[in-house]
């Protein structure tokens, strides 16, 4: 049974996990978000479905790397899929939000992290600058990639006229690793733009 995070909270992934947790894949889904005319189509109806009218909204789901010194060490991002050592896969970029199940993912290979990256911060942002007013049933996701159970969400409720959130952090603590739902809002159209809000969470 996958736990439900509230900002803030912290948790060891391989205890939800009930074990080792090396694959992990952190999914990302949203919503256009409805006007009155829409909302006879029902919440299940539009739960990771686009807008009436072909409305759509870009947001793009990043990940920075970081060592003990917070120091960023790689980023992975519709730009560079992939991270230089290989650990972390960017599936890609949905313009949309369009489709069911998660709307992007990054997979993370946990064994594989170098030893001196600490942490992961995963970030979602609006690349078009539509604010997050425009979205809706955001959320955030770890599963394990070997059973593709779920093992912790997070819900991105907070709308507003930001275009970003940092969303996640998972990092390494006591040679295991953790997740703690952050959830903080900010502005930017790329996560360079989110790196001076990033960074304190490290």
């Amino acid at each position: 049974m996958a736990i439900s995070l509230q900002k803030g909270q912290k948790i060891s992934l391989s205890k939800e996990a009930g074990g080792d947790l090396t694959q992990v894949k952190l999914g990302l889904g949203w919503d256009v978000a409805q006007g009155p005319q829409d909302k006879k189509s029902g919440f299940l109806g539009k739960l990771f479905g686009g807008g009436s009218g072909g409305d759509s909204i870009d947001l793009d789901a990043s990940c920075i790397m970081f060592d003990a010194n917070k120091q960023a060490v790689d980023a992975i991002w519709f730009s560079q899929l992939t991270s230089k050592d290989g650990s972390i896969v960017h599936t890609g970029d949905n313009r949309t939000g369009d489709g069911e199940g998660d709307d992007e993912v990054i997979n993370v290979d946990l064994s594989k992290i170098p030893a001196n990256v600490v942490s992961l911060v995963f970030t979602v942002n609006s690349f078009t600058g539509q604010t997050f007013e425009t979205v809706s049933n955001a959320f955030c996701r770890i599963v394990n990639a070997n059973n593709n159970a779920e093992v912790a969400r997070y819900n991105l409720s907070a709308q507003g006229s930001h275009t970003a959130m940092i969303m996640a952090k998972v990092y390494r603590h006591n040679n295991e690793w953790k997740m703690h739902a952050i959830g903080e809002t900010a502005s930017g159209r790329t996560f360079h733009d989110l790196m001076p809000a990033i960074t304190p969470h490290a």
